[in-house]
C-alpha cells in the first residue's frame, strides 16, 4: 500500500439530498423502495459536483435500467461508526429503506478507535438494518500497514467477519483500482476525483445488483 492510500483515507464523508417520492399507480399511492446509503466522504463527492459522484450514479443507473428505486445518501463527511450508528434509528424510521448501504470505518481506523468499538458499531448498524426489515450491503475498507501489520490485517478482517457473521453481501474494498491511480485521485491525494466515481459504482454494482427488484 502506499501513501496515496494512506492520504486517501484521511478525509471519508458525505451529505446529499433527500427525497419524498411515490408513485401512483390506478389511483393508489405506493411507496417508491428506497436505498439508504450511510457512509462518510466516500459516499460525499468530496471536491467534485454532487451529481458526479458514485450515489448520483447510482441513482441513474437504477433508472435507466428499470428499478423502481429512490436513493437517500445520509452519509456524513468525517463520519465514525459510532456517530453514524447514532443517526441509523431516525433514518430507519424516516425512509424506511428496502436496502441499507454500509460505507464507514476509516476514520474509526485514523482515530485509532480500539476495533471492538467499531465492530460492536457496525454489529449494531447490521442487526438494527436488519430488524427494520432492510437488507444490508456491507462495504469494506483497508488501510496501510505502517499502522502496524496486525492492526492493518485485524481491520480488513473486521469486515469480512461481520459479513460471514450475518450472511452479508460484502465488497471487500471499496477504492479497489483507485486508491493507487493518481488520475483518479484529486490533487489533495485524498479525494477520488470525477473520474474516479463511475468506478466506484462499477466496484459497488455486482454487489448489489443481486438485492434489487426490478418494477
Amino acid at each position: 500500500m502506499s501513501i496515496a492510500l494512506a492520504l486517501c483515507l484521511t478525509w471519508i464523508g458525505s451529505t446529499l439530498a433527500e427525497g419524498a417520492d411515490t408513485t401512483v399507480r390506478t389511483g393508489v399511492p405506493v411507496s417508491v423502495p428506497t436505498i439508504l446509503v450511510m457512509g462518510d466522504s466516500l459516499s460525499a463527492g468530496y471536491g467534485i459536483n454532487v451529481e458526479q459522484g458514485w450515489v448520483t450514479l447510482l441513482q441513474q443507473r437504477l433508472r435507466e435500467q428499470g428499478y423502481g428505486y429512490r436513493v437517500i445518501n445520509a452519509s456524513v463527511s468525517g463520519e465514525t461508526t459510532g456517530g453514524a450508528a447514532t443517526r441509523l434509528p431516525r433514518a430507519l424510521a424516516l425512509h424506511k429503506p428496502a436496502i441499507v448501504i454500509i460505507e464507514l470505518g476509516g476514520n474509526d481506523a485514523l482515530r485509532g478507535l480500539p476495533l471492538r468499538t467499531s465492530r460492536a458499531n457496525l454489529i449494531n448498524m447490521v442487526e438494527k438494518s436488519q430488524q427494520a426489515g432492510a437488507r444490508v450491503l456491507l462495504i469494506g475498507m483497508k488501510i496501510p500497514p505502517n499502522y502496524g501489520p496486525r492492526y492493518s490485517e485485524d481491520f480488513e478482517s473486521l469486515f469480512t467477519n461481520i459479513a460471514k457473521q450475518y450472511k452479508l453481501p460484502l465488497l471487500p474494498f471499496f477504492l479497489e483500482s483507485i486508491a493507487l491511480d493518481t488520475a483518479r485521485m484529486q490533487a489533495d491525494g485524498m479525494h477520488p476525483n470525477a473520474a474516479a466515481q463511475p468506478q466506484l459504482l462499477d466496484n459497488l454494482w455486482p454487489k448489489l445488483k443481486p438485492l434489487l427488484q426490478q418494477r
